[in-house]
């Protein structure tokens, strides 16, 4: 599933193309993707003027010149992909085209059809179920820094491993497994510690990797596993740059362990979830 910089990256591509542009022609090719289209979807997004594009956890939020608030999830294989130019072929699994005032257009793509889009007011918007509930942004230019203390406080009192603590989407929004194992090594911090023990110089530690290790990854594009793409097609890049995540068995890129003795990078299942770690580098 995309995570926090994947969906940064195709916000920041909308953004640059659609905002201030007029949605002239919306075509929907089925009438669900996850979930059902909402009544007359294509109908009241045609014609409307984008205002602004932001994100809110994975949620990708278009306000309109209505007031409504576009929403759009990519699920595990949802592609936002921006275009100019002839519309003769349809994709395949291409189920929603959205055509704007000055050529562009965005192919919603989905094989799997695990995404979803919704319309509703902007009025709305802190108490749509989807998005109630929902923890801290760990980083952007609106936000509150993610600090130590801001992390202890988190934290405090919580027996779940740490790993699991990260992905509670309900502390931190939009945090998701490959930049909770990739933060976790720049930490130093074992996926297993109990999560109320990360106090002080630890929660410090934490809280700098979270934050870097985002930036990092959406200045790069993000992170292509399978079906991720920018919304100029290209492949995100920071999968080049992981330290730990997917790479069982080999050498830890940052401390002298022997992986005779250590098996190099481990494997552990966490609810569900792979979790990569040295156990030497990180206690």
């Amino acid at each position: 599933m995309p995570e926090l910089p994947e969906v940064e990256t195709v916000c920041r591509g909308l953004r640059a193309a659609l905002v201030g542009r007029r949605l002239v022609r919306v075509t929907v090719r089925r009438p669900d993707l996850r979930f059902a289209f909402p009544e007359r979807f294509a109908e009241r997004l045609q014609g409307r003027r984008v205002v602004t594009i932001g994100r809110r956890a994975k949620y990708i939020l278009a306000e309109l010149d209505d007031g409504a608030i576009w929403m759009t999830h990519l699920g595990m294989a949802g592609r936002m992909v921006l275009g100019s130019g002839s519309l003769n072929e349809v994709g395949l699994h291409e189920h929603v085209t959205i055509e704007t005032d000055d050529g562009q257009h965005v192919r919603y793509i989905d094989a799997r059809r695990f995404g979803f889009m919704d319309l509703f007011p902007k009025a709305g918007l802190d108490a749509h179920p989807r998005l109630a509930g929902l923890g801290l942004e760990p980083v952007g230019a609106d936000v509150a820094p993610l600090t130590g203390p801001v992390l202890a406080g988190l934290f405090a009192g919580r027996l779940a491993p740490l790993k699991a603590a990260l992905l509670d989407q309900r502390l931190i929004a939009g945090l998701g497994n490959i930049y909770a194992c990739e933060a976790l090594f720049r930490a130093r911090l074992s996926p297993t510690r109990i999560a109320g023990t990360v106090t002080g110089a630890r929660a410090a530690r934490l809280a700098e990797a979270i934050r870097s290790v985002l930036e990092d990854a959406i200045a790069a594009g993000g992170s292509s596993l399978r079906d991720y793409v920018q919304t100029s097609g290209e492949l995100g890049y920071f999968q080049h740059s992981w330290a730990v995540y997917g790479r069982e068995g080999e050498a830890c890129p940052a401390c002298n362990c022997d992986r005779r003795v250590t098996g190099g990078i481990n494997r552990l299942v966490q609810s569900g979830r792979s979790t990569f770690f040295c156990v030497k580098r990180q206690r």
